[in-house]
C-alpha cells in the first residue's frame, strides 16, 4: 500500500540526468500519484518543452507518474515571503492546468528548502537521497558528464551533422571521414555514430536479383516508408552516441530524392520532412567529383547538377543552416570540422539559472 496519495517534486530538471530519474521513481513508489514539475526561466538555454518530453520518455510508462511543465521567471529566494507566495502560486497554477490532483500530501526532496516548501502545500516533507549527480556539473562539462544522461536526453542534447547532395558527391565518404574523426578524440567521443543512408538499403532490397537500377519504378509511399525509417535509426543512433551525431542524409533530403525520382509527381508537406533541430546541413557540391558508378547509380550528370541546386533551395526554403562543400575531399573535410567545432562548444553552454538564497540547487 502506498504511504501518500500524491507526492510532488519540484525541479529545473535542466538537463535531466539519471539521478533525478532514480529520485523520481524512488518517491513514485511511495504514492498513489506523483507529479514532477518542471520548472524553467527565460535565462536558461534549455527549452521548457524538451525537458518535459526528456523526462517523460524515460517515465512514461511509469504507473501514477505525470510529468508537468510550466514557466516560471519569478526571483529565487527562500528567505523572502513574497517570492515563496509567487513562486508556489505557480506550481500550482502547473497543477490545476493539467486537470490532475491539486492538492498535495508529500512534498519530496535532497534539499532543505524541501521543509518550507511543504509547509507552503501544508504536506509532509519527505526527503531523498542525494544520488551524487549534478544538472550543474552537467551544464559545466556537457562530454564529461554525457554517461549521466538518459537516451532521450542524450538524443536531445547530440549535434546532428547532416550531409546531403546528389549521386556520387561524396556524401558518405565524407560521413565516414567526420565519424573517425571525431571518435579519434577518445572518451565518450568515440561513441560517435554515422547514420547510413536506408534509401541506399532500400533501393538494393528493390533491385532484387540482377534487376538493374535505371529499371525501378517508385512510387511515393515508398518516400514515406523511407523517410520514416531514416528518421527512426538517425533517433536511436542519437540516443546511443556521443555529443556529435553525423547523418548521411536525413528524412528532409528524402523529399529531395522524392523530387528526383517522382518528378511532377512528388510531394510536399510531409510529416517526416519536420525533422530535429540540426546544428548544421553540409551539402556535398557536384562540381569537381568524378562520376563514380558502383551499380545503385544511374549515372544522369545533368540531374546530378540539379540536385545540389534542388538541396540548397529546400533547405533555403525551410530556414535551416547550410554550408556548402568544395574543393578536394581533404579540402572538404577541412571546411567541415572548422564548421562544426564550433557548433559543438556552443552546443556544450548553458545560460546560467536564476540563482538565491538557499534556493540554487533545486533550480538547478
Amino acid at each position: 500500500m502506498n504511504s501518500y496519495r500524491h507526492g510532488l517534486l519540484v525541479g529545473k530538471f535542466y538537463p535531466p540526468h539519471l539521478g533525478h530519474h532514480a529520485a523520481i521513481r524512488a518517491a513514485a513508489e511511495q504514492c498513489e500519484r506523483f507529479t514532477v514539475l518542471v520548472m524553467a526561466a527565460a535565462v536558461e538555454t534549455v527549452a521548457l518543452a524538451d525537458r518535459v518530453a526528456w523526462l517523460q520518455a524515460e517515465h512514461g510508462s511509469d504507473p501514477g507518474v505525470r510529468i508537468v511543465g510550466i514557466r516560471c521567471d519569478a526571483p529565487v529566494d527562500v528567505t523572502n515571503p513574497r517570492v515563496w507566495a509567487a513562486q508556489v502560486a505557480t506550481m500550482t497554477a502547473a497543477l490545476r492546468r493539467t486537470g490532475g490532483p491539486v492538492e498535495v500530501d508529500a512534498v519530496f526532496s535532497a534539499e532543505d528548502y524541501g521543509a518550507e516548501l511543504a509547509r507552503w502545500f501544508g504536506a509532509k516533507d519527505v526527503r531523498l537521497t542525494r544520488t551524487g549527480l549534478s544538472a550543474t556539473a552537467v551544464r559545466h562539462d556537457l562530454a564529461g558528464r554525457w554517461a549521466d544522461l538518459a537516451p532521450a536526453t542524450r538524443a536531445g542534447l547530440a549535434a546532428r551533422i547532416v550531409l546531403v547532395g546528389a549521386e556520387s558527391t561524396g556524401t558518405t565518404t565524407l560521413s565516414r571521414l567526420l565519424r573517425d574523426h571525431y571518435r579519434a578524440r577518445g572518451g565518450v567521443w568515440a561513441l560517435t555514430q554515422c547514420v547510413e543512408e536506408f534509401g541506399r538499403e532500400y533501393t538494393e532490397r528493390k533491385c532484387g536479383e540482377g534487376a538493374d537500377v535505371s529499371d525501378l519504378i517508385w512510387s511515393a509511399s515508398e518516400f514515406d516508408v523511407i523517410g520514416a525509417e531514416q528518421a527512426r535509426r538517425e533517433q536511436a543512433a542519437a540516443a546511443a552516441g556521443s555529443p556529435v551525431l553525423i547523418c548521411d542524409t536525413d528524412a528532409f533530403a528524402t523529399a529531395v530524392w522524392e523530387r528526383r525520382y517522382l518528378g511532377s509527381a512528388s510531394r510536399s508537406g510531409q510529416p517526416w520532412t519536420q525533422v530535429p533541430p540540426r546544428a548544421v546541413y553540409l551539402v556535398t557540391d557536384h562540381d569537381g567529383v568524378p562520376w563514380h558508378d558502383d551499380g545503385m547509380r544511374e549515372g544522369d550528370l545533368d540531374v546530378r547538377a540539379a540536385m545540389t541546386g534542388w538541396f540548397v533551395e529546400a533547405l533555403t526554403t525551410a530556414g535551416h543552416s547550410w554550408v556548402l562543400l568544395t574543393g578536394s575531399v581533404s579540402e572538404r573535410l577541412d571546411v567541415a570540422v572548422r564548421t562544426i567545432d564550433p557548433l559543438l562548444a556552443l552546443r556544450a553552454r548553458f545560460g546560467e539559472p536564476l540563482h538565491g538564497p538557499g534556493f540554487e540547487a533545486r533550480r538547478g
